[in-house]
């Protein structure tokens, strides 16, 4: 396996770089926008292509690189199934696995330093994002924080795993890069307590100034997705409304772009041909499958994924490559579920 751990010094913070081999796929957690550059330079260098990119949580204190590289790369963007952002390509639940090639996280939900932090485990490893840091854990008085809640977290969930997990934080302030479980257990301040009323009230007095860029940076990094007014072109997106119209006059092939995972916990529209993004560079090359289906067919390929971000991104990318009549659906399956549409679960 790859591994990276970079560093921001502006802000404290560390993103970590995964793949499972050179030559592969390739995953950033939390990534900082003016480092974009640096981290390109590093895909080229080691030969890898990104294909996700995972936010802990909205961040406040730095602008997530997320809507950049997803700009520059077409990659998949994720984050928890809490996070008050405008559109991610996939959102994510506790116990949901995310997977690139040769690399699997599974995802931990642990509010507390906000309602929408997530942390991410690997056999050896857990990046804990803000809530647990190296002989500290994260503040909880903004974004939704609850001190009671991260106590929960932590030590229902955190300090649970195996004492020679290595924890990998989101920020240090002190030079450290790396912990395990055993250590924080045995040597973080803010852990040795009794109950959670000890640790609420650790935390409810530390009375801390706020992240100096919160005012930009939080509402910067809810907006980051690709709108959803950026996806209606009008030439090749549809709504719900437009969509269930035209299956009642016209023969058409939904396609949906989700993974399997996906796909098993909220069920598909009726009738769909399953394309994961993932392999769309071949769906669409020659002898693929969607590219094949678009010449073959007198009928309008639409795309569908979780929110309109995949699939607004693979109608481009196919008319780039010369396919006709590919519509894609805005807002994806959450749009339609809202709307009443049918739902198919294998």
């Amino acid at each position: 396996m790859i591994f990276r751990q970079l560093f921001h010094q502006e802000t404290g913070t560390y993103n970590s770089l995964l793949a499972g081999r050179s030559g592969g796929e390739a995953m950033l957690i939390d990534p900082v926008l003016d480092r974009a550059d640096r981290y390109m330079q590093l895909l080229e260098e080691l030969d890898l292509k990104l294909v996700k990119v995972v936010d802990t949580h909205v961040h406040a204190d730095h602008i997530t690189a997320m809507g950049e590289l997803r700009d520059r790369t077409k990659c998949v963007t994720v984050m928890g199934e809490e996070a008050p952002v405008d559109v991610v390509s996939m959102r994510v639940k506790d116990g949901d696995m995310v997977t690139i090639e040769g690399v699997q996280l599974e995802t931990l939900y642990t509010p507390g330093h906000t309602i929408d932090s997530y942390c991410f485990k690997m056999t050896d490893r857990v990046f804990t994002g803000d809530t647990l840091l190296i002989r500290g854990s994260g503040r909880t008085d903004f974004q939704s924080g609850s001190s009671r809640a991260a106590y929960d977290s932590i030590f229902s969930k955190l300090l649970t795993l195996p004492d020679n997990m290595l924890v990998y934080p989101g920020h240090d302030y002190k030079g450290d890069t790396v912990s395990t479980i055993g250590e924080e257990k045995a040597h973080n301040p803010r852990l040795q307590v009794s109950n959670a009323d000890e640790y609420v009230a650790i935390m409810d007095n530390l009375n801390l100034a706020n992240p100096s860029q919160m005012d930009v940076a939080v509402p910067a990094n809810i907006a980051m997705g690709l709108g959803q007014s950026d996806a209606a072109h009008p030439d090749w997106a549809l709504t719900v409304g437009q969509l269930m119209a035209l299956q009642e006059t016209s023969d058409l092939a939904l396609v949906d772009l989700r993974e399997d995972s996906e796909r098993a916990n909220y069920g598909q529209i009726p009738g769909s041909i399953h394309a994961p993004y993932g392999s769309l560079d071949t769906l669409i090359g020659p002898g693929g499958l969607l590219r094949e289906m678009a010449a073959a067919a007198d009928k309008p390929l639409i795309y569908y994924c979780a929110y309109g971000e995949r699939s607004a991104m693979a109608v481009q990318a196919s008319k780039d490559r010369g396919l006709e009549n590919i519509r894609h659906l805005i807002g994806g399956i959450a749009a339609w579920v809202e709307a009443g549409g049918p739902i198919q679960k294998d």
